[in-house]
C-alpha cells in the first residue's frame, strides 16, 4: 500500500497563493494579466493564469482523444470518469485509461455517485472498472445534487449523504493505498459539506463563474474546475479546464505522494 499524501503542501501551496496575491495588489511579484485570456476568461484575482499547473478532465463526451497532441499542449494532468453507481461504465473509460498514460501524462479515475444504490455496491463496482496503478493519481469521489435525475429521487440528507460518503472514501482508500478526492458542486457544497466536512481530504472544486473563494469561502482546495467549454488540441470540442492550487515543485510532491 502507498503512503498516503499528506496534506502539508495544501498549507504551503494556499499560503504562497495569498502572498502572491497581495504582491499582485502592489504591483509586484505577479506577471500584467489584463491582456487577452485564453477562451475570453473574466474572472477577477485569483484567475486561472495564476496557477501554473492545469488538466482537464474527460469522459465519453470528448469522443476519441488524441492523448500525444493533449499533452503537447501543455495539459498536465487528467482525471477521467470511470463508473457511475452500481452498473454504469463510461464508454471510453478504458481507451482513455490506457492512451493516456501511454502518452506519458498523469491521470486519475474518477466515480460519479448515484445516490439511490447502496455505497458498497458502488464501490464494489468502481474497484471493479478501475486497475490498481502505483502511478495513477488518487481516485476522485465526485458528488453532486442531482435533482433532475429521472431514475433517483433521493432527497439527500445530510448525515445520511455524509454517511455514505464517508463509506465510500475509506473503500477507496483501502483498495488503493491513497487517499481520494473530494469534486463538489457549489450546490452540493453548501449544503452537505460547508464549512468544513472531510476537511482531512483535497477537495476538487467547480466555479465557473467566480474564484473559488467567493461560493466556498475560506474552504481550502487543491484542484479548481474553472471552465466548461474549453478548447485543447486533440480533443474535438468542449472540455473542462482544471487547475492545481500549487506550483511545479508541489505538483511533484503530490505526484510523488508526499
Amino acid at each position: 500500500m502507498q503512503r498516503t499524501p499528506s496534506l502539508s503542501w495544501l498549507g504551503r501551496a494556499v499560503a504562497a497563493a495569498t502572498l502572491a496575491l497581495a504582491l499582485s495588489a502592489c504591483g509586484t511579484g505577479v506577471s500584467n494579466l489584463e491582456g487577452p485570456r485564453k477562451d475570453n476568461l473574466h474572472f477577477t484575482r485569483p484567475h486561472p493564469e495564476d496557477f501554473p499547473v492545469h488538466g482537464i478532465d474527460v469522459s465519453k463526451y470528448q469522443g476519441d482523444i488524441d492523448w500525444a497532441q493533449v499533452r503537447a499542449s501543455g495539459v498536465q494532468f487528467a482525471w477521467i470518469k470511470s463508473t457511475e453507481g452500481a452498473d454504469h461504465m463510461d464508454e471510453k473509460f478504458q481507451q482513455n485509461w490506457i492512451n493516456a498514460k501511454a502518452a506519458g501524462l498523469p491521470r486519475g479515475a474518477y466515480h460519479f455517485v448515484y445516490w439511490c444504490r447502496p455505497p458498497h455496491e458502488e464501490m464494489n463496482w468502481f474497484k471493479q472498472n478501475v486497475p490498481i496503478d502505483p502511478d495513477a493519481l488518487p481516485p476522485v469521489l465526485d458528488v453532486e445534487a442531482t435533482p433532475t435525475s429521472k431514475t433517483c429521487k433521493r432527497k439527500l440528507y445530510r448525515e445520511e449523504v455524509l454517511r455514505d460518503m464517508r463509506e465510500m472514501l475509506l473503500d477507496m482508500e483501502r483498495h488503493y493505498g491513497k487517499k481520494p478526492v473530494i469534486y463538489s458542486t457549489v450546490d452540493f457544497y453548501q449544503s452537505i459539506l460547508h464549512p468544513n466536512e472531510f476537511s482531512d481530504y483535497q477537495i476538487w472544486v467547480r466555479s465557473t463563474k467566480h474564484p473559488p473563494h467567493v461560493p466556498y469561502g475560506q474552504r481550502k482546495w487543491a484542484f479548481w474546475q474553472y471552465q466548461s467549454d474549453g478548447y485543447i488540441p486533440g480533443i474535438k470540442g468542449k472540455v473542462d479546464r482544471n487547475a492545481f492550487v500549487g506550483d511545479a515543485g508541489q505538483w511533484r510532491a503530490f505526484l510523488s505522494g508526499r
